[in-house]
């Protein structure tokens, strides 16, 4: 049963609880205010890890360029690991997320830096899941990459790698190209002519540009920068709602190296009872609505303009008849169409809606209290109350963690940009409606950007002019790599801080199971009732209902220690509870056995997110 079914007062109590008890106010050692390429977070993580007798350091296995996939394990003294609940932490999924192994690095650095209470909890962080595509942010010429180090044939012509983009113009980083054409699809935006818009034919405007990444068609095909370096995103190789067909999600489930570790790590660490990822999804800042949906995905149009002048990609490639070809690759929009496409299954097919249970898509009614309680705590800690780009999950990894592992699992960006219009009152507009493109009102760049020039941050590179040897006249511009997911290195320190302190109040939120209360009563001839009261002191359940629904979380048990043929009546000799209730949910558990007077009897409680406990009864 639920002591409080008020989700707001068990919001405010579970806020309450975790910031008086795990952890205080005063300042932990910072970390250094820059971006660590993977040489220099190895050595910051080795140094925090060899200061503490609470952390081991250890790798879960390799990148395809070789680079450890470091996990540091924190836990004091107490119980065997491997029976206390734990919380993992993931950081650095996607490769130009680099601000999430920051993040955890702060994590760690917080947790072992004794303001935390980690008696009965062990924390489990993996700082940079994507060393290789990590090591992008730092290479002399800056282009987003969310890949990791596979060869991938992304335009699918028999060849890997072999279209990546240039520094035209020399200023260090990857932008866009914008063309003068008169057949384009996009025109200049309303609000910032810095930024585009797509032309709606419907209120009489017409395209004048079309866009593409920097770079030139090195492979001949006629597209541009459609085959970089980079092959897999890992935060879109995971299973649920994995994106079929999509380049970067690989040609398989968790078909990398670096997503198999992280997969065989959780399948052999059942203690795991909450996880938090640092990516380009978010379920904090907006936690599931009353239809347990996440909020809109809401990603840089300019960039999604760029990419649309590769979709035609597919269809075209030594995998498809040459009578087929059509055009000039995507230039103007004239790619052909039709054409085989060797990747992926075929839609349908093997996937009859009529056969069998649906798998879930949304959270579970009975579980949102329980989001909306985490993002509260998120937001009164970390201050962060809205942001800047939010993608769509696909096969993220912590959707896995709750359909597939089903525990509570959470997603941040981990830095929050301010937006200039007035947001919606908290609880109102369960459509939440995606951000204007086009028309009258600011579309998502130009309010984005203006947060961001108003916070002082340089995101934009002014459009300047270009002799393209293929296209002639073009500028090149737009939002710097890196600049709109990755917060300025000064604002790491007290970032790191923030997220550190609330990874230790999940902790404080997890399960936390313990024998309350025992009784005993003597029929004579050797007959005694034996009753145990059992209590989960944590805020959370010891199995969410989605837990239940996917057989993932394991039954909390209570067990006495008798022959079986000694249980006259009453529970089994091994009682389950599909899930006791958090906040002091309670259940008692009665035996009838046969046994000798003065006896002891041992009982055992387990819950594999919660814990253990015994105790021993004596019968008399």
């Amino acid at each position: 049963m639920r002591i409080d079914g008020s989700g707001g007062r068990r919001a405010a109590w579970a806020v309450a609880a975790f910031t008086g008890v795990l952890f205080t106010p005063q300042a932990a050692h910072p970390q250094t205010a820059e971006y660590l390429d993977f040489d220099a977070l190895t050595r910051e993580l080795r140094s925090v890890v060899d200061g503490s007798d609470m952390a081991s350091m250890r790798s879960l296995g390799s990148s395809h360029e070789g680079r450890d996939i470091w996990i540091v394990e924190i836990a004091g003294g107490g119980a065997p690991v491997a029976e206390r609940p734990g919380v993992l932490v993931v950081g650095n999924l996607s490769g130009d997320h680099v601000l999430g192994s920051s993040l955890a690095l702060e994590a760690v650095r917080y947790l072992t830096s004794g303001e935390v209470d980690a008696g009965g909890t062990v924390f489990y962080v993996i700082p940079r899941l994507n060393p290789d595509g990590a090591e992008a942010m730092f290479a002399g010429v800056r282009s987003e990459r969310s890949g990791n180090g596979l060869p991938f044939d992304d335009d699918n012509d028999g060849r890997v790698d072999e279209d990546p983009p240039e520094d035209l113009n020399g200023d260090g980083v990857i932008t866009v190209m914008r063309v003068a054409d008169p057949f384009g699809a996009y025109s200049l935006a309303d609000d910032d002519e810095r930024l585009m818009k797509k032309a709606d034919a419907a209120k009489g405007e017409t395209g004048a540009y079309t866009l593409y990444w920097e770079g030139i068609d090195s492979d001949g095909d006629g597209f541009i920068n459609e085959d970089g370096v980079g092959g897999v995103d890992l935060d879109r190789s995971f299973q649920h709602a994995y994106p079929y067909w999509e380049r970067d999600a690989g040609p398989h489930m968790v078909s990398e190296p670096e997503a198999r570790a992280l997969l065989d790590f959780m399948v052999s660490h059942r203690n795991v009872g909450a996880i938090v990822t640092l990516g380009h999804s978010d379920n904090l800042v907006t936690p599931p609505n009353s239809r347990g949906t996440l909020a809109a995905a809401s990603m840089l149009d300019l960039q999604a303009y760029a990419d649309a002048s590769n979709a035609d990609v597919f269809d075209v490639g030594v995998f498809r008849a040459p009578q087929s070809f059509g055009g000039f690759g995507g230039f103007g929009g004239f790619g052909g169409g039709g054409g085989l496409q060797l990747r992926g299954a075929q839609k349908g097919r093997d996937n009859d809606p009529g056969s069998g249970r649906r798998p879930s898509m949304t959270v579970h009614a009975a579980d949102q209290e329980y989001f909306k309680a985490v993002s509260d705590a998120y937001k009164e800690i970390t201050g962060i109350s809205s942001v800047g780009v939010n993608r769509e999950a696909e096969g993220a990894f912590f959707q896995y963690g709750y359909f597939q592992f089903g525990v509570p699992s959470f997603s941040t960006q981990g830095w929050g940009v301010p937006e200039p219009a007035e947001q919606e009152e908290e609880g109102e507009g369960d459509e939440r409606p995606a951000p204007s493109r086009g028309g009258d009102e600011p579309a998502g760049d130009a309010k984005l950007l203006a947060a961001l020039e108003a916070g002082g941050i340089e995101a934009f590179a002014p459009w300047t002019p270009f002799r393209h040897p293929d296209l002639g006249d073009v500028e090149i511009g737009g939002f710097l790599p890196y600049a709109v997911t990755n917060p300025p290195a000064a604002e790491l320190p007290r970032l790191g801080r923030v997220h550190g302190e609330f990874v230790a109040a999940v902790a404080g939120m997890l399960p936390r199971v313990r024998i309350a209360d025992t009784e005993v009563t003597n029929h004579g001839g050797g007959v005694f009732t034996v009753s145990v009261e059992v209590v989960n002191e944590g805020f959370l359940p010891t199995s969410l209902q989605h837990g239940q629904v996917s057989r993932s979380v394991q039954a909390t048990t209570v067990q006495i220690q008798v022959p079986p043929e000694a249980v006259l009546t009453g529970a089994a000799k091994t009682a389950r509870i599909a899930s006791l209730e958090g906040s002091g949910g309670r259940e008692r558990v009665t035996w009838v056995v046969q046994g000798r007077e003065g006896s002891s009897i041992e009982v055992r409680l387990r819950a594999q997110k919660g814990g253990s406990d015994t105790t021993t009864i004596t019968l008399r």
